[in-house]
């Protein structure tokens, strides 16, 4: 690794000032040399106003896994809430955005799957943690920061007040506290249910909608519509269009699509297949996909792929029963057959999915001993986080509160930042006390 950072590329956009950091860091911190060096990017805030002042740190920690930090808007966002109070900043996570990016030809570029399987073993919440901790130290002087994790940031979070706590002055998290021993098994008997329960939102909403989509799956099945690349849709991939429903414009949005789904002469239109390719390619994330499951292994497991055994037990998500059933934020084998980004990780995926043995992630007795105030939102409605599980982690944290709604769903930092964040840090600074349960 080089000693020192590049200097910083400035830059002003409308309402903030935009600084960018870029460092290496060792693809395996525990075998620096194994894999060699990759590059970190991360993205600096703050308000231009206040560009001078020692402001405090944020570091966000997005979701995912496999998701680039947020690219800020001058317009919207719950970045201007924060930089009224704090110099935000914005984490590429290895493997995405414009820290070095994983996708099919860099793991095309490995021998066997195995050796591929331990490279990606490298991006989880532990590497995660060990670069952010590499920024703080390199660039921002060793300073304490708060973190603020919406979804798999939460994962992120509990990795870093196990391994890093004396880092850390605050802790939020928005739609993401895991089991802290929960297997993936265990989180998908549990999310299974739920996202059953928004397709049945969806048609008490839409009741139309749910016959439009059992045309369009009737006529997929006979193998007639095709994708841009030449390729037929099939029903399985037709049924990823239910992963947004978590999001709070997720029905509403599929509603949309359905609205044009139909040509004139009632045929599937090349325009809805089109789209359907686009919201189910992984182009942009292709780790979102390849390490869904692994962000959860630790210790010893039985092998195999969690989702689809559960999606067994499940006889109504069948692609030829009706009214169709949409699946959610599940990643099943046949993806990396049917679509072009994740066919070059068909094989480290299998074998991702096959290993019985995976370090740890968490510190459950650092965990209970926590010190660092810890604030979390989690929401009623959640198919992709389990409340029952999240509530478990936070009563076996120390200095841990949680604040559980159903005003929002999973993205309820995206759209209504402006009231979550200032709460979460209300409830962790002891201005706000949640009540109930």
């Amino acid at each position: 690794m080089s000693p020192q950072p590049p200097a910083p590329h400035i830059y002003d956009m409308t309402g903030f000032r935009v600084r960018e950091h870029r460092l290496e860091v060792p693809v395996d911190w525990d075998d620096p040399h194994r894999f060699g060096a990759i590059e970190v990017f991360a993205r600096e805030i703050v308000d231009p106003v206040r560009a001078g002042e020692d402001l405090p740190l944020l570091l966000f920690l997005q979701g995912g896994p496999g998701g680039a930090g947020p690219r800020p808007m001058p317009a919207a966002g719950w970045w201007l809430t924060a930089l009224r109070t704090h110099r935000v900043v914005l984490l590429d996570q290895r493997g995405t955005g414009r820290s070095s990016r994983v996708d099919g030809r860099v793991i095309s570029g490995f021998d066997d799957a195995a050796t591929a399987a331990d490279y990606l073993s490298c991006f989880r919440q532990d590497s995660i943690v060990l670069d952010a901790e590499h920024l703080r130290r390199t660039v921002f002087g060793g300073r304490r920061w708060s973190t603020l994790g919406q979804s798999y940031g939460g994962f992120l979070t509990l990795a870093y007040l196990s391994r890093h706590a004396h880092a850390l002055d605050a802790c939020y998290v928005t739609g993401g506290l895991p089991g802290v021993e929960a297997t993936a098994e265990e989180v998908y008997t549990r999310t299974y249910p739920r996202q059953l329960a928004r397709c049945s939102e969806l048609a008490r909403t839409f009741p139309g909608d749910v016959q439009v989509l059992d045309r369009v799956a009737d006529e997929v099945a006979g193998g007639g519509v095709a994708l841009p690349d030449g390729s037929a849709l099939t029903v399985r991939r037709l049924q990823m269009l239910g992963m947004p429903l978590g999001m709070s414009t997720g029905i509403d949005d599929l509603h949309w699509l359905l609205d044009t789904a139909l040509d004139a002469d009632g045929r599937v239109s090349a325009a809805f297949a089109a789209e359907v390719a686009h919201r189910t390619s992984f182009d942009t994330n292709p780790l979102y996909a390849v390490l869904q499951e692994v962000i959860y292994h630790q210790g010893r497991r039985a092998g195999g792929w969690a989702a689809a055994a559960e999606q067994a037990q499940h006889p109504e998500y069948a692609p030829d029963e009706r009214p169709l059933q949409l699946t959610g934020e599940a990643i099943l084998p046949f993806m990396y057959d049917e679509i072009p980004a994740l066919r070059p990780f068909k094989a480290v995926a299998e074998e991702l999915a096959s290993r019985t043995h995976w370090p740890r992630l968490y510190d459950p007795q650092v965990l209970a001993a926590n010190e660092v105030p810890v604030a979390a939102v989690q929401y009623f409605d959640d198919p992709y986080v389990d409340l029952d599980l999240a509530l478990g982690t936070a009563a076996g944290m120390g200095n841990t509160q949680v604040w559980v709604t159903n005003e929002y769903l999973h993205d309820g930092l995206r759209v209504h930042g402006d009231t979550i964040l200032p709460r979460l840090i209300d409830l962790a600074g002891g201005r706000w006390t949640v009540t109930g349960r």
